[in-house]
């Protein structure tokens, strides 16, 4: 294996074109990382350390950024814009017959229309994203001296930088290796970990060397774990209908119907996310018009996410809720019975058509049950290892873990399969 692994590595590295995509690549990420560490104005540094430091929820948010946000730097945002607007994209196609036909009927064209719209409802989404977080962090005391035309120029500079990472993003993508949004959120991630390191080591003593030795199997539990269900999936058997060829009868082929364990990936994390962090941003708009009631939730809501109880089952309850919501819109038993009875494909036992389409759509609901658990418990797991270690300084998150891993594998694969085809 680490023969093969040796062999694969010097032909990507010697072949000129493979090469040219890994620098490509690491310059794009290199440029990710320069603009991650340039602040918008106006910053109090002390009070943006508590501020964080009293919050896990926007801790796990920093870590996306790749700790742009708890510098607020111009690119705060990363590319969480682009994709709320790409599922929100997904979901129109359900709504809207004009958007599925472009997503799904018109080709080239229809697809390049759809990703156009999903860019001009990043560029809103983002300022929007933008203007609330400015609006929480200015009742936080973390923005100082924050007057109409400086809140309009920092709005502007955000909703920018999160333009350019997608674009730098879509770069990737065509000229490097890999997807370019999956791979800056990677280098989000990673550029947390030097930093963890070296505070678990200036903060380590003797007597937490078990906690430590703790912490380090469970992170190899989680890993494996992560690893082993990103890939499992449950098949179903698929036969094909004898067909005569000529003179003879051809022998119908056999293949299965993958099921994935996470059909919906970290999209319902994302969306359980996004549905706690609303809340608090409308609150505090509404808090900054001098409204009483408006300042009362705004500080209980506050302090129910700084609970972690009440956060851990709140987070894990609409984790397996949006797994169940996101598996319903995007996979279609209906449509795949349908495709299977079109091409003379059956399942072994049950009859095409309503059955087989009942019969997929129970698969489904069965198999997402575990998935959406495991979603959840991924989602709360840096409060668990917190209290099972007592380790606040070295946590990556357990949906932190889950896109580096199947981020890895995909880079992974691409570039074997680069490699491969020169091979060949």
């Amino acid at each position: 294996m680490i023969n093969s692994f040796i062999h694969k590595a010097k032909l990507a590295l010697g072949d000129a074109e493979i090469r040219r995509r890994i620098i490509f690549l690491a310059a794009a990420l290199a440029a990710f990382r320069f603009l991650s560490v340039v602040p918008i104005p106006g910053v109090d540094k002390g009070a943006l350390a508590t501020f964080f430091s009293s919050n896990q929820f926007f801790g796990l948010m920093n870590i996306f950024s790749g700790g742009g946000l708890s510098r607020l730097s111009i690119v705060m945002l990363g590319v969480s814009p682009y994709i709320t607007a790409s599922i929100v994209m997904q979901l129109a196609t359900l709504i809207f017959p004009q958007v599925k036909r472009a997503y799904t009927e018109e080709g080239e064209m229809g697809r390049a229309r759809f990703i156009q719209w999903s860019r001009l409802l990043t560029i809103l989404v983002a300022a929007l994203q933008g203007s609330g977080f400015l609006f929480l962090l200015e009742s936080q005391h973390v923005l100082v001296n924050m007057s109409t035309f400086i809140f309009v120029t920092d709005v502007a500079m955000i909703t920018a930088g999160s333009m350019l990472l997608t674009w730098l993003g879509e770069l990737v993508t065509e000229f490097g290796i890999g997807n370019g949004v999956s791979l800056i959120i990677l280098a989000g991630i990673l550029a947390r970990v030097p930093a963890s390191i070296s505070e678990t080591i200036f903060a380590a003593s003797a007597a937490s060397i078990p906690a430590y030795l703790a912490f380090a199997v469970l992170a190899l539990a989680m890993t494996y774990a992560v690893v082993v269900v990103s890939d499992a999936e449950r098949s179903i058997p698929i036969a094909y209908a004898r067909a005569m060829r000529g003179a003879a009868m051809a022998q119908g082929a056999a293949t299965y119907l993958p099921i994935r364990l996470l059909q919906a990936g970290v999209i319902p994390i994302i969306f359980a996310l996004s549905l706690l962090l609303v809340p608090q941003m409308a609150f505090s708009m509404l808090s900054t018009m001098h409204l009483t009631f408006a300042a009362g939730i705004s500080a209980w809501y506050t302090a129910f996410l700084s609970d972690p109880w009440k956060y851990g089952v709140a987070y894990f309850l609409l984790v397996v809720l949006f797994t169940y919501f996101y598996t319903a819109v995007t996979f279609e038993p209906h449509q795949v019975a349908e495709n299977l009875q079109k091409t003379g494909a059956f399942i072994p036992g049950v009859r095409p058509g309503r059955e087989t389409e009942e019969y997929i759509g129970n698969v489904v609901n069965r198999i997402t049950l575990p998935g959406a658990c495991f979603l959840g418990l991924l989602a709360v797991s840096p409060s668990i290892i917190q209290g099972l270690t007592g380790v606040t300084t070295l946590v990556l998150g357990g949906t932190a873990l889950l896109i580096a891993v199947q981020v890895i594998l995909e880079l992974t694969q691409k570039i074997d399969a680069q490699v491969s085809l020169r091979e060949y």
